[in-house]
């Protein structure tokens, strides 16, 4: 695994696009089992501070992969 990909990385990637569009990554501090079996993030917005991604079934349910193909897909979006 190359630097690039770490954990560490890939969260300060994500933010930085977070950011871009108006948008706070949220990460769970207090797990529960469900948050560790699959998901552990959610997104926000930053003015209505509303959730916008993420809370499907329960609070943070989205995994940082699934973030981050919802971030691209947004700021593709953006662009257009």
């Amino acid at each position: 695994m190359s630097r690039r990909d770490a954990l560490p990385s890939v969260e300060r990637r994500a933010r930085r696009i977070a950011t871009r569009l108006g948008l706070h990554l949220m990460k769970a501090q207090k797990p529960d089992k469900r948050v560790l079996a699959h998901g552990g993030y959610m997104l926000r917005d930053a003015a209505t501070m509303k959730i916008v991604f993420g809370d499907a079934d329960y609070l943070f349910s989205a995994s940082l992969d699934e973030v981050e193909a919802w971030l691209e897909a947004a700021e593709g979006a953006a662009e257009a």
